[in-house]
């Protein structure tokens, strides 16, 4: 392992350059990774997977829109496109990535298929780490290990197209046959990681769904929200609103913190800019810290995963669904942003 230096906190990273490709190649040389689920990460890790030379099939009900989809990424059904009970008969490594409420559906179908030896993979650790609420529960003489790209599986494949790397976590909840550390950090190689960081399978939900319910997608949506409907109450146009509130943010500054953090952005802003955000981003902070610090309580008690769950399992869901997206689609600051975005110049 690399061992890197965090701003004081040392950690222990796995890198490309350690952990070659060829590598992971050698490690995985006898495996058949079966990917149950060609939905959100699906496509991303195995394209990824099949391009950089692993043995790899995909497990996909059909009919269905991700089974037409495979096919459509070269997957050939009887040869490297099977139902699911095939594709886990046949694999010794088992990507399970279905959704977390299909997991639990699809579990007991499962189960039969993950015989000793095998890996049990997960790229999120819900479903382990809820057992009690979801029922998945691993047999003892089995591999259970996880990589979790930080990012979609879109992203996943974007970038390793472009000949980069998305960040991913690993863990192993269980080593039963002694490889399960190499054959996850082989796998998170695989997968097209650019490093691979530790972790365990409860504090990588426990992060992820604070995330995405704050930094990542809830809180970013709220203080947009809140930013652009108070510039519209004061008289300033839709343009102008959404301009200073998201594309100014997202065409422009978030690229910069991308590239080489907040502190260069603060430094190449112009110093009414560097000023005033000094002096305003504690006040933000401390105005959220007791709302984080709510959510975190939420996800450790296994509340965010209950309401999740039981959600998911109304068989309305899917339209309840729609209609609460459509509300944001429909909202005058995304309908702004649509426009805002059609007038970007064409490359």
């Amino acid at each position: 392992m690399a061992l890197l230096n965090f701003g004081g906190t040392e950690e222990n990273v796995v890198t490309r350059d350690e952990f070659s490709l060829d590598k992971a190649r050698e490690v995985l040389k006898d495996e058949t990774i079966a990917i149950i689920g060609y939905g959100v990460q699906g496509p991303g890790q195995a394209l990824n997977l099949k391009d950089n030379g692993f043995n790899v099939i995909v497990g996909q009900r059909q009919p269905s829109p991700s089974y037409d989809k495979a096919i459509a990424d070269g997957f050939v059904p009887g040869e490297t496109l099977f139902s699911i009970e095939e594709a886990a008969e046949k694999g010794t490594i088992i990507q399970y990535l279905l959704s977390d409420a299909a997991q639990i559906a699809v579990w007991p179908t499962l189960l039969p298929y993950l015989t000793e030896g095998k890996a049990l993979y997960f790229s999120h650790g819900f479903g382990v780490t809820y057992k009690e609420r979801t029922g998945i529960i691993p047999p003892d003489n089995i591999d259970v290990i996880l990589a979790a790209p930080k990012g979609s599986g879109t992203s996943l494949r974007r970038l390793f197209l472009a000949g980069k790397g998305l960040n991913s976590s690993y863990a192993v909840f269980q080593d039963a046959t002694g490889r399960a550390t190499e054959r996850v950090k082989a796998l998170g190689i695989g997968i097209g990681s650019g490093y691979l960081f530790e972790t365990t399978f409860k504090k990588e939900v426990y992060s992820d769904l604070t995330g995405e319910r704050g930094s990542l997608m809830g809180a970013i949506q709220g203080l947009f929200a809140a930013q652009y409907d108070l510039l519209r109450s004061k008289g300033h146009s839709p343009s102008e609103a959404f301009n200073e509130t998201v594309e100014e943010a997202t065409e422009s500054l978030y690229p910069l913190i991308a590239e080489n953090g907040m502190d260069w952005m603060y430094a190449n802003c112009s110093t009414t800019a560097q000023r005033g955000a000094l002096d305003w981003w504690k006040k933000f902070r401390d105005a959220v810290k007791p709302v984080f610090a709510e959510l975190y309580e939420s996800v450790e008690k296994g509340h965010e995963a209950q309401l999740s769950i039981d959600s998911n399992s109304m068989p309305d869901y899917r339209e309840k669904l729609t209609v609460e997206l459509k509300e944001l689609e429909d909202s005058e600051m995304w309908r702004a942003g649509k426009t805002v975005r059609s007038l970007r110049p064409k490359n």
